[in-house]
């Protein structure tokens, strides 16, 4: 999954579950500024800040590193 498609899943689901961004920022300790920065598409978040985000919203992500073939 692109960065693009996992923000858009974050959003989603914050959306699906009513919470607004100020309430998601209070829960998961991330600044109001970065998320909006986020979902808009302008920011360039940590894997610790979507992790975050993530959990809040009961979702989880997974790292997967593959090997490139030449």
């Amino acid at each position: 999954m692109h960065q693009e498609d996992l923000i858009r899943a974050l959003k989603e689901r914050r959306e699906v579950l009513g919470v607004s961004q100020d309430h998601l920022a209070e829960l998961a300790k991330v600044g109001l500024r970065t998320l909006k920065g986020i979902e808009s598409g302008k920011g360039n978040p940590t894997f610790e800040t979507l992790n975050k985000l993530a959990e809040v919203l009961g979702m989880e992500l997974k790292l997967e590193v593959k090997k490139l073939t030449p």
